[in-house]
């Protein structure tokens, strides 16, 4: 590990675990599984702390709802062990992307490429 990546780690929590955090999971916490944005799911012996380890940016709408529950203590079993049934209108859950770049940009909007607002007319007292 190189000294930027070392004090990255302990200074910084949104990229990933802290080395405070990788020292307490390693002594005591036990892997319950994975999700498909490859976050890592943990809890301790006697099940009193439930805790995620992000695969980078820590955001927390990057948490699936099923592991959102499970975190949360609406339901003791893991997605792994009891998969959330589906329903055929829900949609696949997406990460909140706003602050991004690929945040929604309504139609005028300066970040669309428009060069003036055209959507509205600015009011003016008078």
């Amino acid at each position: 590990m190189g000294i930027k990546t070392f004090i990255t780690r302990v200074f910084t929590w949104w990229n990933g675990q802290t080395l405070g955090t990788q020292l307490f999971t390693a002594r005591r916490g036990v892997k319950v599984g994975e999700d498909a944005e490859g976050n890592v799911y943990y809890r301790n012996k006697d099940d009193s702390k439930r805790w995620v380890i992000y695969d980078g940016y820590a955001e927390a709408s990057r948490v699936s709802p099923e592991w959102h529950g499970w975190l949360h203590r609406s339901w003791n079993e893991t997605p792994s062990e009891r998969p959330l049934t589906r329903k055929a209108w829900e949609k696949p859950h997406l990460p909140n992307l706003t602050g991004s770049a690929a945040a929604y940009a309504p139609p005028g909007s300066l970040r669309r490429g428009a060069t003036e607002r055209r959507d509205y007319e600015s009011w003016s007292p008078e």
